[in-house]
């Protein structure tokens, strides 16, 4: 568990699943993001929180709810999966609409960033991001991810083939900046 100054960082709980199924049901999310199904499968959410603590235990991927400190409030995921063997990790994140445009991704990532470097001895952090997705590319460049480039249309969305760049930071980057 992390904290940072609005948010609590924490594995995911089956009381979570609710909230989960909620905020990741809403095609505007699902539309930018590479994992999220729609329409969100009746129950899914049940089944993710379960995989998200079978990884963890496997200590190849640590998944967080994003959770308000003062409303205790589920706003959203970030998940760090890493590859030990090659000492990087890739952080992935969505925020539920409601809470979008308030710097909780942007806060949260640089607090698994941080994570990353620092107890898990991590040599690099990346993440990838389509490139419509302008909102969340603002969110790698204020967490201190670097622009590494862009793969044209790597990735198939819904029948529609996706334009995805890549950010990412070393440690020795990270810590000239930190």
């Amino acid at each position: 568990m992390f904290e940072t100054d609005r948010l609590v960082l924490r594995p995911f709980e089956e009381k979570d699943a609710p909230a989960v199924q909620t905020l990741t049901s809403n095609i505007e999310l699902a539309r930018t993001t590479l994992h999220i199904p729609y329409p969100y499968p009746a129950g899914y959410a049940t089944h993710w929180i379960a995989s998200c603590k079978d990884r963890l235990k496997k200590g190849n991927s640590y998944s967080f709810a994003i959770i308000l400190k003062e409303t205790t409030e589920l706003v959203g995921c970030i998940t760090l999966t890493v590859a030990l063997n090659h000492k990087r990790g890739e952080i992935a994140y969505w925020i539920g609409k409601p809470y979008w445009h308030n710097g909780y991704a942007t806060e949260a990532t640089i607090r698994i960033i941080e994570f990353a470097f620092h107890q898990l001895q991590l040599n690099r952090v990346w993440a990838c991001v389509m490139t419509k997705n302008k909102a969340s590319i603002e969110v790698m460049k204020k967490s201190g991810l670097l622009y590494e480039g862009t793969f044209p249309q790597h990735v198939l969305k819904w029948e529609q083939y996706e334009d995805v760049s890549y950010y990412g930071i070393l440690k020795d980057q990270y810590e000239k900046i930190s």
